[in-house]
């Protein structure tokens, strides 16, 4: 079995390199907007965590950016300390995830450049990860959340192209979850928890979305010129 490192280093440098070949023109386009920004952003560090920054483009690719990276931590812990008990198929499409996960993060990380905020620091200390039923309910918690993120913070969104890539993040990201959901009961994929009446997703606010992510970051992540801090 691969060591955790190889794990990061191996396969995962092979998903990101694919991710970033199929976001290529939007590589470009938010590094148009980091190189555009970087005078007027600073990447705040508030003292109680860090900031996503100032209102615009910038602040919700860091704030995607953070969701990225809580959820590839989490899925490379998921493929290195399998659950006992995991199938064939479950071992290969959670090792899929983490890989998908690992290049959203890379995507962000290289987009933003020097405006990206500086890599945070997971605490997972409350999942159990050699029990399936905790890890999937850890994971189910972490794939809805994303779908809510980016529908929630979709409108905030001013550049057309920035839109279009979350879109095509926040839909594989929605794959994920109805994975997960039927893996956990089989037949939840799409129910009434994560659905309004319309059959829509629901959205989260951003303060809604930081207060569940940073139940598992040592390091905080605030929103204050949306609202939100953490104390």
């Amino acid at each position: 079995m691969k060591t955790e490192t190889q794990l990061e280093n191996g396969d995962v440098n092979m998903a990101r390199r694919s991710f970033l070949r199929f976001a290529g023109a939007g590589v470009a386009a938010v590094g148009a907007l980091s190189m555009a920004s970087c005078k007027k952003d600073k990447n705040p560090q508030n003292t109680n965590g860090v900031d996503i920054g100032a209102k615009g483009d910038l602040a919700i690719l860091n704030y995607a950016y953070a969701l990225e990276q809580l959820e590839a931590a989490f899925y490379i812990n998921v493929a290195a300390h399998i659950y006992t008990g995991a199938s064939d198929d479950e071992i290969k499409l959670l090792t899929d995830i983490r890989d998908h996960e690992v290049a959203h993060r890379e995507f962000f990380k290289t987009a933003l450049g020097k405006n990206a905020i500086k890599e945070l620091t997971p605490n997972f200390s409350s999942i159990d990860f050699s029990s399936r039923t905790a890890v999937l309910t850890a994971a189910k918690a972490f794939e809805d959340t994303g779908v809510s993120a980016y529908n929630g913070a979709g409108y905030f969104i001013q550049n057309p192209d920035y839109l279009l890539i979350a879109g095509k993040i926040v839909s594989v990201e929605a794959r994920h979850a109805s994975y997960i959901r039927n893996l956990l009961n089989p037949g939840s994929f799409a129910d009434n928890t994560i659905l309004d009446p319309n059959g829509m997703d629901k959205p989260q606010t951003i303060g809604q979305v930081l207060s569940i992510a940073n139940s598992y970051l040592t390091t905080k992540v605030n929103a204050f010129n949306y609202g939100y801090v953490v104390s």
